[in-house]
């Protein structure tokens, strides 16, 4: 009611047409909530019949064995021409006992049933009263079993571990309060330090780093624990690493002490069920082919790769932009006029380069291309375009892209395990922007913010991105099957004394400043006297290539401008050198494919790099000085053949073991439901213990939603404007519901 309201007042709606559109909404929300109690109503129904019906079947199970056991055997050791007086006569006895266990497991029964009955329709029996009476009745009646029995059988069973069984299991599903009263309560320090811990994503949030709150937590629980030593007389030190696991175990000792049962916040949606069928992996990414571009390539050959071992099913979901953005984007005038002629390309694409037919789907959801950034982003709630049936793992391609403007659906609700791939040093390239650094520190903290808020493990390609929350470094990316198979056909003609590479060194990128262009010319430019026979080919296109060119004629640079074209173009098999001093990349994928072909590589020594320095052929410098001798090396010098190991750890497959390690989804597609598990303890976290970090994360996701739903502040930070949700274009390209509909006017 809330949204009818501050939507009709926002937009100026009238009196009536609010109160219709409200009654209407309300009817329909009452009227399925009608249909919901409805079918709830028949489901107890059914189940109250199912349970009179086991509870018949078992009495006359039991009724059965008592009548056969008690004629049988009279019947048998009478008739028996070798049955002796005294078997006779312990038969007779046996008799009434059977007869008075009869009468008690009958008198057992009935209260049970009883109270069944009586609370079953007013409440059901997870009411925590009813559930303890009757807990209590059947205590009861088992103690009154053994009071009375007093012969044979009675004996045999007070001493069977059956019965020892019965006891314990009962004894464990109800506990008497006084049982645990010898629980000391949780003190001040104890409670601090749990505070402490639990609110270290809030506390990294405002700048107190990790470290920080752990020696906190650790001087609260040192001193905590000293006191205590010292009151009992003992001595013992104290072990920094056992700290927390003291405190969980603590926690949750109170915890379970007080019989208290946590079952979740404002924030938590109720648990997502681990599905029995085969699994299956979305793979969300920023771009798409023909542009050619890092978050375009390689997440088509991760999906591919996955598919490949049909252990899972992939989807693939990538942005539709329309006509107009995609002549902005897509090189050569290239345009399409429906998703799927875009499809049947990828694939076709594809397929060329791997060798075999990926059997994976491809999607695709509303984007716009924004000029001033030079990307797209999304329009609309990215995640619906994924079916809930289909929602268990997600990997997102640059999840801090993906959702700066994410106002829908928060991805670790949806999905059971969502994996971000950091790509891009986003921090890198706004820093050469105007007012740099001032950007820079605002999207460090936004990009901060959404990674917590929606996902549950992030890879990042190399050092040189931005030391984000959940994250690990792991190169996860590898390199074209199409280069590999180059750099081996070299190889072969090397071997057989042909000459493998007639010209010299080149580089090949992008023609932006931020793509190396800036760090290529101040190194030419410098040392400019000692390379004054070194002539360098340079490939690419960009919306900087005037600049570039301008500043290199005006230096008066050795620089030979030339249109950008693919890395594997027969034109660039030639050359022996490839050049790249930018320092702005997370792991140059151009770098990957030279050393592929069995080239030389000289690039800077930088974290982006660090993946490459185990080649041979890799020559890394660290200043003007060393580029030179590098350079010069590997002019007068034939690049080392790749090993069959050197060439395994470039390829896709190996990428993809390392994927599947480093992100969990080993353990999750084989079966482990805990893939991040710590040490065995002597006991596990108590259930019931509040998540104050899965609190403030979905605080964070909650604030994030009410952020990105504000036109005004989407546009204040650099949205496209009404990129919220998608258009009526896109809905025509997509054959998606208008607009109005999929968001009407009372909805948020």
């Amino acid at each position: 009611m809330l949204n009818l309201k501050s939507t009709a007042d926002t937009r100026g709606v009238s009196g009536s047409g609010s109160v219709a559109t409200a009654e209407k909404a309300m009817s329909f929300i009452t009227k399925g909530w009608r249909e919901v109690r409805s079918s709830a109503d028949a489901d107890l129904q059914l189940i109250k019949r199912r349970a009179n019906t086991f509870r018949s079947i078992a009495d006359k199970e039991v009724e059965n064995f008592l009548k056969s056991a008690s004629k049988s055997q009279f019947t048998t050791l009478t008739a028996s021409a070798n049955t002796t007086p005294a078997e006779i006569e312990f038969v007779k006895k046996l008799q009434p006992k059977l007869n008075e266990f009869r009468k008690a497991y009958s008198g057992m029964r009935n209260p049970i049933v009883a109270v069944g009955e009586e609370e079953w329709g007013r409440v059901g029996l997870r009411e925590e009263g009813v559930f303890e009476d009757l807990i209590k009745a059947v205590k009861k009646r088992f103690r009154d079993l053994e009071n009375k029995g007093s012969g044979v059988i009675f004996q045999g069973l007070r001493n069977s571990q059956f019965v020892g069984k019965v006891k314990s299991s009962l004894k464990s599903i109800y506990k008497d309060s006084s049982e645990s009263k010898d629980v000391p309560p949780l003190d001040v320090p104890e409670l601090l330090a749990y505070l402490v811990r639990q609110s270290s994503p809030f506390l990294d949030q405002l700048g107190i780093k990790r470290d920080i709150s752990d020696k906190i937590v650790e001087s609260l629980c040192t001193k905590r624990k000293s006191q205590r030593l010292l009151r009992s007389g003992e001595s013992s030190a104290v072990e920094a690493d056992a700290i927390n696991d003291d405190l969980d175990l603590r926690i949750a000792s109170v915890l379970q002490s007080t019989g208290h049962c946590y079952e979740g916040g404002i924030w938590n949606n109720s648990p997502k069920q681990i599905p029995d069928w085969k699994r299956h992996v979305a793979i969300v990414t920023t771009a798409s082919l023909p542009w050619m571009t890092g978050t375009a390539v390689n997440p088509l050959f991760r999906a591919a790769f996955l598919a490949k071992s049909e252990k899972q099913d992939v989807t693939l979901l990538v942005p539709w932009l329309c006509r107009s953005d995609q002549e902005l984007v897509y090189p050569n005038s290239l345009t399409f006029s429906s998703p799927q002629e875009q499809e049947q390309y990828i694939r076709g694409w594809l397929e060329e380069r791997v060798g075999f037919k990926a059997d994976f789907k491809i999607s695709f959801y509303p984007g716009k291309f924004s000029k001033e950034r030079r990307s797209i982003l999304p329009a609309g709630d990215t995640s619906q375009f994924i079916p809930s049936k289909n929602a268990d793992i997600a990997i997102l391609e640059e999840p801090e892209h993906l959702n700066w403007y994410h106002h829908g659906r928060r991805w670790t609700d949806k999905f059971n395990h969502v994996v971000g791939i950091v790509h891009t040093n986003y921090l890198e390239y706004i820093k050469r922007e105007k007012n740099g650094a001032l950007q820079a520190f605002f999207v460090k903290h936004i990009n901060n913010w959404v990674i917590r808020a929606y996902c549950h493990k992030v890879l990042r390609l190399s050092a040189a991105t931005q030391d984000l929350p959940k994250s690990i470094v792991c190169n996860v990316h590898g390199v074209n099957p199409k280069f590999l198979r180059i750099g081996e056909k070299i190889a072969a003609d090397r071997e057989c004394g042909q000459q493998a590479f007639s010209k010299g060194a080149y580089f090949l990128g992008k023609m932006v400043w931020a793509k190396g262009y800036r760090e290529l010319i101040d190194l030419l430019a410098k040392q400019k006297k000692d390379l004054n026979d070194f002539n360098l080919d340079v490939f690419g296109n960009g919306e900087d290539a005037q600049e570039v060119q301008s500043l290199a004629r005006k230096l008066n640079l050795n620089l030979n401008f030339k249109k950008g074209r693919d890395h594997a173009d027969d034109s660039l098999l030639g050359y022996k050198v490839f050049i790249n001093p930018s320092v702005s990349d997370v792991l140059c994928t151009a770098t990957a494919e030279a050393l592929a072909m069995g080239k030389f590589v000289v690039c800077a020594d930088h974290p982006s790099n660090e993946f490459f320095r185990a080649f041979p052929n890799c020559l890394t410098y660290k200043t003007p000085e060393e580029f030179v001798t590098k350079v010069k090396e590997a002019m007068d010098n034939e690049p080392h053949p790749l090993t069959p190991e050197q060439q395994y750890n470039l390829s896709w497959e190996a990428a993809t073991q390392r994927f599947m390690e480093y992100s969990d989804l080993d353990k999750i597609l084989n079966g482990d439901k805990r893939p991040n598990r710590g040490s065995d303890k002597s006991m596990q976290k108590s259930v019931s213990m509040p998540d104050l970090t899965g609190m403030v994360e979905g605080g964070l996701s909650f604030a994030h939603y009410c952020f990105t739903g504000n036109e005004l502040l989407r546009l204040c930070t650099g949205g496209i404007p009404g990129s919220r949700n998608y258009d009526m274009q896109h809905s025509k390209d997509l054959h998606l519901l208008p607009p109005q509909v999929e968001n009407p006017i009372y909805g948020w």
